[in-house]
């Protein structure tokens, strides 16, 4: 497994045989200008954050309250009213009621590989017999929630990535093929489909609402471990892609101490009303009580999109940039000679422009200091990072960035990520 920042680990077992902790290449690098770390986000504008690592593998999918059909809706009202406060046993209560919609999610794929002679005679002059590619076939699981009463289902993308075969096995033991519907791997969503009816669903909570000190519940299979139930807090919000070393992401997490392991990759955290609020998909190799989950409101931004669109456009500028401190002025300024020359001692420097980007179309350039978009001021890459995450594709942005000691105006259209840039 590669290293992050965090060590961050996928918390399933990797449906390939290993947990699988995505490391973009082409993505947000870690960069050194003349000796200064800098975020890069090269092809892929706009990520909030660094290095990340998923649970498992990674299809796209969304969370869906619209009914199409014969799709029921998620439904948006506590199935219950019991809670932490005036319930000891509300941990009871919620399993009881909701813990029948999560289901486990094993998924395999084949894959080629080739067999080397170890003998340094035959490695020399070559053996095509030992040579010959063979197949052989990977395997892994993770968690999912039911949807629809119908068979959607939501999980992680890297769950099932990339698969030949997706089995769902229900918490009474019936097994259904399942269908990858759709997949963003740039937030690690996914929504798969079997056919069935009458199916029981996870209500729907808001995650936009969610306090740290609220008591949550997690619901998946760890280490292979059918239908275990941990809880704990929700211990933080607003986890930027960049605090827990997820450059290739771009979700705002939510920090939870409810034990979360390999194979919980894709299933639900819940509030103490049985809704779903999140979806479980990270963990910092060697940490205690740090979990991670993406708000269920993303999720179900990112599910209404692959529904009606089959695809997730996500906005793109291509830029790389480093937020400035008066320590990385002074550096620049010492070792880029003639080439820039930063007066101000907070901004977002941009280090580089990808060619033929948004960015570079418009006129930006390498050494301008973003100020404001949209006339929001900014100091820190989240903040930019944020407000283009959110912008709209084909609607400019007002970009004042100082060049030269003058403050100017750019417009710069965001396209769709280039689908290159996602995997």
């Amino acid at each position: 497994m590669k290293k992050t920042k965090h060590n961050l680990q996928v918390p399933d077992i990797d449906p390939w045989g290993f947990l699988h902790r995505r490391e973009s290449s082409n993505m947000i690098k870690l960069m050194l200008l003349n000796g200064v770390a800098v975020v890069s986000l090269s092809g892929c504008s706009f990520l909030p954050g660094r290095i990340f690592e998923s649970q498992t593998n990674n299809p796209q999918s969304q969370v869906t309250t619209q009914n199409t059909n014969d799709h029921s809706p998620a439904l948006t009202t506590p199935a219950f009213t019991s809670s932490s406060g005036t319930d000891p046993n509300f941990v009871v209560a919620v399993v009881q009621q909701v813990g029948d919609a999560v289901v486990r999610i094993d998924a395999s794929r084949v894959v080629q590989s080739r067999r080397f002679p170890t003998d340094p005679f035959l490695r020399r002059f070559g053996n095509p017999g030992l040579s010959q590619p063979r197949e052989r076939v990977q395997q892994g699981s993770g968690s999912g929630f039911i949807i629809t009463s119908s068979g959607q289902i939501l999980t992680n993308a890297h769950v099932v990535d990339g698969a030949d075969s997706v089995i769902v096995t229900l918490k009474d033991g019936r097994t259904f093929d399942g269908r990858v519907l759709g997949e963003d791997p740039v937030t690690d969503v996914a929504l798969i489909e079997i056919e069935a009816n009458n199916l029981p669903i996870l209500p729907i909570g808001d995650s936009d609402t969610l306090q740290p000190g609220e008591a949550v519940i997690a619901i998946g299979n760890p280490l292979g471990l059918n239908n275990t139930v941990t809880s704990g807090i929700l211990s933080a919000t607003g986890r930027s892609s960049s605090d827990i070393g997820a450059s290739d992401k771009r979700v705002d997490y939510i920090q939870t101490d409810a034990a979360i392991n390999p194979g919980n990759s894709g299933g639900p955290l819940l509030n103490s009303r049985g809704q779903v609020i999140g979806m479980n998909t990270a963990i910092i190799r060697g940490a205690q009580g740090l979990g991670f989950a993406i708000p269920i409101n993303t999720v179900q931004r990112i599910s209404q999109e692959l529904i009606t669109k089959g695809r997730v456009d996500h906005p793109y500028l291509g830029i790389q940039m480093v937020t400035l401190t008066p320590e990385i002025k002074a550096t620049i300024n010492r070792d880029s000679g003639d080439r820039l020359n930063i007066t101000a001692d907070q901004g977002v420097l941009l280090v580089s422009i990808v060619p033929r980007s948004p960015a570079s179309l418009a006129g930006l350039r390498l050494g301008d200091l973003i100020q404001s978009i949209n006339n929001q001021p900014v100091t820190k890459i989240e903040e930019v990072q944020k407000l283009v995450a959110t912008s709209q594709i084909g609607i400019p942005l007002q970009i004042q960035v100082e060049r030269n000691g003058q403050v100017i105006s750019v417009a710069v259209s965001p396209a769709p990520l280039p689908a290159e840039i996602q995997s």
